[in-house]
């Protein structure tokens, strides 16, 4: 009987694994019914009518709801997250409990709340923005939930060292702050603002509550119209795609950042 040795006993299992799984997919490519799925998801003609406003308008609006709602929950997470570290009671609470108020309520929920419940509230006033508004008040409430907690994680990684240094240099503690330590912070928890984006992508399906009109739809809406009217699912594939090209770049973005940080560690 041969005696393998461990490390030719891992590169047989790892073989072993590599045959599996390549036989696993053959099975299931083999197995499906390509002409059905071909008609039910890969209509080209169907696709083709799609273009170009599911880029011009469709794509367009999903990028610009994305970034609005990521610059409003950013300002306003940093506030949150401040507010959390702060020695002033009241705002701790205030943070404290906006925090874990949004993180347990669905996006769904907010979004309809900004939209409906808002202009029954102020009855004389309008969100500025339209809908534009309503989505980055909307989703940027949500997300600034999240992202004041990785914000606050981020300023709890840089060594109290530097803050202390900075004050001993004669430093206020706000300049201290600016200066020294939010830099370091924001460097520390951009992989995981950056997830935070592809996050609001996703979120931007939900923005169909408000009532979005022909020249303010997004991605998933735009899909569904036109599904409901060709009565065929291909544009939900072709809206999947459309959302993986704003994502895979950034997830990609994503490892490099996290590469990165390994090797500065």
């Amino acid at each position: 009987m041969i005696k393998l040795t461990p490390r030719r006993r891992r590169r047989i299992f790892r073989v072993a694994g590599y045959v599996v799984f390549l036989l696993v997919i053959l099975a299931v490519v083999a197995a499906a019914d390509w002409g059905s799925l071909s008609e039910a998801f890969f209509r080209l003609d169907i696709a083709r009518s799609m273009f170009p406003d599911a880029i011009t308008i469709a794509l367009r609006n999903t990028i610009i709801y994305t970034l609005l709602a990521f610059v409003f929950g950013l300002t306003l997470g940093l506030i949150l997250a401040l507010m959390r570290l702060s020695t002033i009671l009241p705002y701790r609470w205030f943070a404290t409990a906006y925090i874990e108020l949004f993180r347990g309520l669905p996006a769904l929920l907010v979004l309809f709340m900004v939209g409906y419940g808002v202009p029954l509230a102020f009855p004389d006033r309008e969100i500025p923005g339209g809908v534009y508004g309503s989505v980055t008040i909307g989703l940027g409430l949500t997300a600034a939930a999240y992202m004041a907690e990785t914000i606050r994680a981020g300023i709890q990684a840089v060594p109290k060292g530097q803050l202390e240094a900075a004050r001993t240099l004669g430093m206020s503690h706000p300049r201290a702050m600016v200066s020294i330590v939010l830099p370091q912070a924001f460097r520390i928890v951009i992989p995981p603002l950056t997830n935070e984006i592809i996050l609001l992508t996703k979120d931007t399906s939900l923005v169909y509550v408000l009532g979005v009109t022909a020249t303010t739809i997004e991605l998933t809406k735009f899909a569904g119209d036109t599904l409901n009217t060709r009565v065929n699912p291909t544009p939900l594939v072709v809206a999947g795609l459309l959302y993986l090209v704003i994502t895979l770049p950034l997830s990609q973005v994503v490892r490099a950042l996290e590469r990165r940080a390994g090797r500065e560690r």
